[in-house]
């Protein structure tokens, strides 16, 4: 695949399963799926879309992270399948699974952190940025997009400049 669409590269702080405020770690993913199915079998993507809720969208765990670690689950006899109505595997904890999802604490509220609203906040606005990088690069002539990568180096610079005074 060549093009502009499909060169995405995922950084720090904006690829799947990452936590606006901290990155999720794979303990996470697991304790998060015990403690969601305490509450109701789920499949997959149930999976993915509550975690994306209760953290107001910070942590929303890929695909790639939440299969596999339902399928681990499954080999050690904490999650078993069960029928649906939809065809979609649906997953409900085994006895083992509810013993340990009732020692498991929901990691959600410490993936997002304690000032989830202010890094929302940021993370919303770095989305924005990006937009309007896109329309420049778009539909922007060629003094545009260097003004553009003018601004973007300044704000990098600031950006750095910020985490270097708070080490002074």
């Amino acid at each position: 695949m060549t093009g502009r669409r499909h060169r995405r590269q995922h950084h720090r702080g904006f690829g799947p399963g990452y936590a606006f405020g901290r990155r999720a770690g794979r303990g996470d993913i697991r304790a998060a799926i015990l403690v969601l199915l305490a509450e109701e079998p789920m499949h997959g993507y149930q999976i993915i879309q509550e975690l994306a809720e209760r953290t107001g969208g910070v942590w929303r765990p890929s695909p790639g992270s939440v299969y596999p670690t339902l399928q681990q689950l499954e080999d050690e006899e904490l999650v078993r399948e069960t029928a649906s109505d939809s065809g979609k595997r649906v997953y409900e904890l085994t006895d083992a699974g509810r013993e340990q999802a009732a020692s498991t604490e929901a990691p959600w509220s410490a993936v997002a952190g304690e000032s989830e609203d202010a890094l929302v906040g940021l993370r919303d606005l770095g989305f924005q940025v990006l937009a309007a990088t896109r329309q420049v690069a778009h539909a922007g002539t060629t003094e545009q997009i260097e003004a553009a990568q003018s601004v973007l180096r300044d704000a990098r610079r600031a950006l750095y400049r910020l985490l270097a005074e708070e080490d002074e």
